[in-house]
Parts: C-alpha cells; sequence; structure tokens
C-alpha cells in the first residue's frame, strides 16, 4: 500500500531533472511561453492519469471509500486531482502578482525567474492533491463548472476582439487589394459557415429519425450567420462584413462540436453509433483540445483586452491599441534608452490576469477530461454527454449575442465613447 500511495511522488521525481535542465534555460523573454509549457505538460498529465490512474486510485482508502464506486469516478477524480494542483499553482501566483506595475517590484523577479522553485512547487502541489479528502475534490468539481464558463467567455471576448482588430488594421491600409481580400475572406468564410451546417443536417439529422432538437440547433446557427451580416451592413450600424463572417463560422464550428458531443448512443448522432473509439481518436482529440486550450490561455493573458479603458470588441475601435499578444518586449526586457532607462520601466502586460486566464483554463481542461463530471458514456470517451452539449450551444449563444451588442451598442448608448 505504501508503494502504491507513493505513485504520484515516483512520477514527479522521474520528471525533476528534466525540468531542471529546462528551467535553467528559461530567459525573461521566454517566461510566458515556458508558463504555456508547463500548462501543456499538466495536460498530458492529466490525460496520462485518466487514462491509467482509475485502478491505482482504487488502491487508496482515502479515495476508495465506497463500494459503489465506477471506474468512470476514479477517472474522473484523477483528472480533477491533477486540475486542482495546476489551479492552486496559477491561483497562487495570480494572487501573488496582484498590483504589479513596474520591473523594478521584486515579484518581477518572481515572475520571470525562480523556475526551478516553481517547478518543484508545481510537482509538490501534484503530489499533494492525491491525498485531500475526497469532498475537497467535489467541490473544486463544481466550482470548476463555472471556472471553465469563464474561460469559454474569454475565449470568445478575445475572438471578437481579433476580428474588430483584423479588420481595422486591414482597413487602415486604404488599398483596393486589401479590400478584395476582406471581401474574398468575408465571403469565404460564410460559403464555409453555411456549408457546414448543410454537413450538419446530414450527419445530425437521420432520415428515419425524429431529430427535432438538432434541427432546431443547426437551423438557429444559420439564422444567426444571416443576421450578423444584416446588422453589420445596416447603414446606421457602420459594421464591417469580416467579422460577421468569422463569428459566422465559428459559431457554425461551435454548434458542431455540441452536436459530436451528444451521447454516442443517440439515435440523432449520426458520427458514431459505437460506444468505443480508438487510441488514434482519442490522441487526435487530446491533440486538439491541447492546442485550444494553449492558444486561448496564451492570448488572452498576454492581452491587453481586459485591461484597456475603452472596449476593443467595438467595431470602430482603434487600430493603435496594443497587440493581442502583448506589448513591447523592449519594454518587458528591460531595454530602456536614455533617461528613460532610469525610471522605473512598466509592466507589458498583466502578470496577475496572465496567470489568472490559466488557472481557469485548468478548469476548462479538466471539464473536458471529464464530461463535465456528469458523463454518463463509456469511460474511453471524452467531452461527451448532454452537458457538453448544452455548454457548447449556450457558448455558441453567448457568442451571438455579444458580437450583436458590440453593433448595436454605440447606437443605444450615443452619449457613451465606445472608441
Amino acid at each position: 500500500m505504501s508503494c502504491l500511495a507513493c505513485i504520484p511522488m515516483c512520477c514527479a521525481s522521474l520528471t525533476c531533472g528534466l525540468c531542471s535542465s529546462v528551467a535553467s534555460g528559461i530567459s525573461k523573454k521566454s517566461a510566458r511561453i515556458a508558463y504555456c509549457a508547463l500548462f501543456g505538460f499538466s495536460l498530458v498529465v492529466s490525460w496520462i492519469f485518466r487514462e491509467v490512474g482509475g485502478p491505482l486510485l482504487e488502491k487508496f482508502p482515502w479515495i476508495n471509500s465506497s463500494d459503489t464506486q465506477s471506474k468512470e469516478w476514479f477517472q474522473m477524480q484523477a483528472v480533477l486531482r491533477v486540475s486542482l494542483g495546476n489551479f492552486l499553482f496559477f491561483a497562487i501566483l495570480a494572487l501573488i502578482m496582484i498590483g504589479v506595475k513596474d520591473q523594478n517590484d521584486k515579484r518581477d523577479a518572481v515572475h520571470h525567474g525562480g523556475w526551478m522553485a516553481k517547478i518543484v512547487i508545481w510537482l509538490v502541489l501534484m503530489v499533494l492533491m492525491f491525498f485531500v479528502p475526497n469532498i475537497l475534490v467535489t467541490i473544486y468539481g463544481v466550482l470548476s463548472k463555472f471556472g471553465a464558463g469563464l474561460f469559454l467567455l474569454v475565449q470568445v471576448i478575445m475572438l471578437l476582439d481579433f476580428t474588430h482588430r483584423w479588420n481595422d488594421a486591414w482597413v487602415e491600409k486604404d488599398e483596393h487589394k486589401w479590400y478584395i481580400a476582406l471581401l474574398v475572406i468575408s465571403i469565404g468564410c460564410y460559403l464555409g459557415a453555411f456549408g457546414l451546417s448543410g454537413i450538419l443536417f446530414i450527419w445530425f439529422n437521420p432520415s428515419s429519425n425524429d431529430c427535432g432538437l438538432n434541427i432546431f440547433f443547426i437551423i438557429m446557427t444559420m439564422v444567426l450567420a444571416f443576421s450578423f451580416a444584416v446588422i453589420a451592413l445596416h447603414p446606421a450600424v457602420n459594421g464591417s462584413l469580416l467579422p460577421a463572417s468569422v463569428i459566422s463560422i465559428y459559431c457554425a464550428y461551435i454548434c458542431y462540436t455540441g452536436l459530436s458531443s451528444e451521447p454516442h448512443d443517440y439515435a440523432c448522432n449520426g458520427l458514431n453509433k459505437s460506444k468505443a473509439v480508438t487510441i488514434g481518436t482519442l490522441v487526435l482529440g487530446m491533440f486538439t483540445t491541447v492546442l485550444s486550450v494553449l492558444y486561448s490561455a496564451l492570448r488572452a493573458g498576454s492581452s491587453t483586452t481586459f485591461l484597456s479603458p475603452s472596449p476593443p470588441t467595438s467595431p470602430r475601435a482603434s487600430a493603435g491599441n496594443k497587440p493581442l499578444l502583448g506589448g513591447d518586449e523592449d519594454v518587458e526586457e528591460g531595454k530602456g534608452k536614455g533617461k528613460e532607462a532610469e525610471y522605473p520601466r512598466p509592466v507589458s502586460y498583466s502578470y496577475s490576469f496572465f496567470h489568472l486566464i490559466f488557472a481557469l483554463a485548468s478548469m476548462y481542461s479538466a471539464m473536458l477530461l471529464s464530461g463535465w463530471t456528469s458523463s454518463t458514456e463509456s469511460a474511453d470517451l471524452i467531452d461527451v454527454g448532454w452537458t457538453s452539449v448544452w455548454v457548447r450551444i449556450f457558448t455558441e449563444w453567448v457568442t451571438a449575442g455579444l458580437y450583436v451588442w458590440t453593433l448595436v451598442a454605440p447606437l443605444l448608448f450615443p452619449d457613451r465613447e465606445f472608441y
């Protein structure tokens, strides 16, 4: 039993040597990439423990306190415990970094340096989470649903910000070829959105079944896409077609992910009729999940979107704001010139917000791997169940609502400055 109890600690010690060599090569400039790599590694660990950790946790008496627990429950416990350790690591850093304004603050060195100590703390937190009571993990699982929802909201806001900035950047060039490029991409995105919606009718509306709910989701997606174009091109709105088209194809994609998360024994799910999936499908699904979460966490954490004084999601937002992926690298590196070097150099992004995004992303990844802690599907499936379906569909509708709001808000509140 003592050997089994030390399994998490043994796994952590095996990676210690590798982590120490990596930590020594992390520079101030590559700190954000290092945090992303650490987060990505935690997702891989979560997946490994999900696949092999379930039977091991059955041997822990403080976890296996009931004879009625299923294999899926132990797999969920493994995922949540790894996620909880990762969440605490980034949440603690987020609290420590509150109020860091310039690089003269001693906490700036904590954010960019001390990697060997931080990796050890991360490993210790991971191990300790396998010794906490089940009730704490259950509470974390409930809170993670809300944290994951906040992370999805961050993804939506970042997408809206990105599309408007993209459109503003090309319009600002004021050249014929860029206008043509905007039109071509916009038409391509709309063709993709409606084309994908048509494919969804084939996949998720089998002719021999009554699939009214799926039909409603798909038709709603097409109506939203058409509405985006109508509202954006209205003379009073002064919007643009590119953001409308990008949001349309994104909504179609979210609708697809929602429908594909339907239980695999559901008659209207035409993608899979069996509960078993191949290892290759699992690997591909996890790979795309890692890429999606890493991209969202890096982009949101490095952005000034949530910190700027004016709403960046306005279609008339200024193109002169800082780019999404962070500010001036010279500022972060401390390459001041002349007399400016004598003054405190401001940080180029919010360290606290950066770590908060990773903490929320930890919750989101836990929900993906555990089926939002309510999946009744086979333990071999990832992100499958009605909870996953409704979370995706709700995310699509929130995306649509936020985008429409960025278009009509200047009309509803003409006295307020939106750009």
